[in-house]
C-alpha cells in the first residue's frame, strides 16, 4: 500500500456537493439500519460454547465508510458485512502523522501501540514489539495469515515481523520463517527463493521446518487436500497478486480453508488474520470500479467467516480497515440506486473508519476508540492477557 502522499482537495459544490453529502448519510443510516435488523434476526449474538475461542480479524486495507457504503449500493444483493450487528469507529492515527500508513496501522492493530509511518511491528523508538500473532503462538494457539498482496507486505507483516522499514522484504521474509505461523496464503515466492541479499533457500527452510508448500505455478489451490497435523503455505503469485477484476479469486476460499484448517490443527483455539489488500491499491489509482469489485471480493471472505462463526460458536469476527483512502464522495448515477465515486486525492486520508463485530464480546467493539483498543479487546477474548 502505498505512502500517503499530496493530493489536492477538489471541493464539490451546489447540488452536487449536497447530493454526494446525503449519498453519504445515506449509507451510514443504511448500514445502521441493516445491523439493527441482523440483531433482531440473529435473536441473540452466539454465546461461548465449549468451542476455545477463536478469532478471524479481517481487514479491508483503505476501506472507509465511503467505500463501504458505495459497495453496497453498487451490489444486487446485501453485503455479508450488513449482517454484523456491533458497529464502532477508530481513530487511525499514526505517532508521527495525521494520516496513517498501512505499516503503522497494522502495527497498532498487532501490538497495541502507536508507532511511525513505515514501521513493521515496532513502537517509534524502533524496539520491537510483541503482536498478537507472536502471542497467540505463546498461548498455543494455532495462527494463520491470508492476504490479497505479497505475504511480506505491510499489512500482514506487522503481525510477525519487527523492521523499521517496510520494504525490507526479505528480512521481512525470513520473519515468517522463524515466526512458527501455522498457515499463510498470499503473494510473494520471490523474496523466499531467489533472494538478492542472501543465497538462501527459505522454501527450503520452510519444508526442513515441517511446511507443507504449494504455489501458484503448479497447483489450484481449491484442488489441494491439507493436512492438519503438517504447517502450510500457498504462494498465490511471484511477487504481487493480480487484481481481481484480472482473474484473482482465492480470497474466499482461503479464508474458508484457512479457518478450517486452524480449527482443526488445535483443540486451543486460533487467530486468523485476512486481508482484502487490493481496495487500497484501487483507490490510490482513482480506480473506482476496481476498488468496488475489491470490496465485493473481500465481503465474501467476510460472508465465509460469518457462517463458520455461526456454525462454530465462541468465534469472533471483526471487520475494519487500517485507513481511509482516496477521501471518497457518494455521487448519484442518474436515477438509479447507484453510485459513481469521486476522489480528492490518491492518497490516504485521516478518517475514522468503521469496526464491523460479531460474536461473543462483540459489544466491546461499539464506540469510537483509538486504534490501539482493537489489539487489547481482541487479547482479553482470547485470554492472552
Amino acid at each position: 500500500m502505498m505512502m500517503p502522499g499530496g493530493g489536492r482537495i477538489r471541493n464539490h459544490a451546489g447540488r452536487w456537493s449536497e447530493l454526494a453529502w446525503l449519498a453519504a448519510l445515506l449509507g451510514v443510516l443504511t448500514i445502521l439500519s441493516s445491523c439493527k435488523s441482523t440483531a433482531n434476526i440473529e435473536s441473540a449474538q452466539p454465546s461461548a460454547t465449549e468451542a476455545s475461542p477463536a478469532v478471524i480479524l479481517l481487514i479491508g486495507d483503505g476501506m472507509g465508510l465511503s467505500m463501504l457504503t458505495a459497495a453496497m449500493f453498487n451490489s444486487s444483493t446485501p453485503l455479508a458485512m450488513q449482517q454484523l450487528p456491533v458497529v464502532g469507529f477508530h481513530k487511525t492515527h499514526s505517532s508521527s502523522d495525521l494520516v496513517t500508513d498501512s505499516a503503522a496501522g497494522a502495527t497498532a492493530f498487532a501490538c497495541g501501540i502507536k508507532t511511525y509511518n513505515n514501521s513493521i511491528g515496532m513502537g517509534p523508538d524502533t524496539m520491537p514489539c510483541h503482536s498478537l500473532l507472536e502471542a497467540s503462538i505463546d498461548f498455543g494457539l494455532a495462527t494463520g495469515l491470508v492476504a490479497t498482496s505479497s505475504i511480506v507486505h505491510a499489512t500482514p507483516a506487522a503481525f510477525y515481523a519487527h523492521e523499521p522499514l517496510r520494504t525490507s522484504n526479505e528480512a521481512i521474509a525470513l520473519a515468517l520463517v522463524e515466526s512458527g505461523v501455522d498457515i499463510f496464503i498470499g503473494g510473494g515466492k520471490r523474496y523466499f527463493d531467489r533472494r538478492e541479499e542472501d543465497d538462501r533457500n527459505l522454501i527450503a527452510e520452510l519444508t526442513f521446518k515441517g511446511y507443507v508448500i504449494r504455489d501458484y505455478f503448479d497447483h489450484s489451490l481449491d484442488k489441494l487436500t491439507i493436512d492438519p497435523t503438517k504447517k502450510f503455505a500457498f504462494f498465490t503469485a511471484d511477487s504481487q497478486p493480480v487484481s481481481v477484476s484480472q482473474g484473482r479469486s482465492y480470497l474466499s476460499y482461503a479464508t474458508r480453508l484457512s479457518m478450517e484448517y486452524l480449527d482443526r490443527r488445535n483443540p486451543k483455539g486460533f487467530f486468523l488474520l485476512v486481508e482484502g489488500s487490493q481496495i487500497d491499491w484501487a483507490n490510490h489509482a482513482k480506480e473506482g470500479r476496481l476498488a468496488v469489485q475489491e470490496t465485493l471480493d473481500f465481503d465474501r471472505a467476510v460472508g465465509e467467516a460469518l457462517a463458520f462463526a455461526r456454525q462454530r460458536g465462541n468465534t469472533l469476527v471483526l471487520v475494519t480497515a487500517d485507513h481511509e483512502t482516496g477521501g471518497i464522495s457518494l455521487l448519484p448515477r442518474g436515477k438509479s440506486e447507484r453510485v459513481d465515486m469521486s476522489y480528492s486525492t490518491n492518497a490516504h486520508t485521516g478518517s475514522m473508519v468503521p469496526v464491523l463485530a460479531f460474536g461473543p464480546s462483540a459489544e466491546v467493539f461499539s464506540g469510537i476508540y483509538e486504534n490501539t483498543a482493537i489489539h487489547y479487546k481482541i487479547k482479553a477474548f482470547l485470554g492472552l492477557e
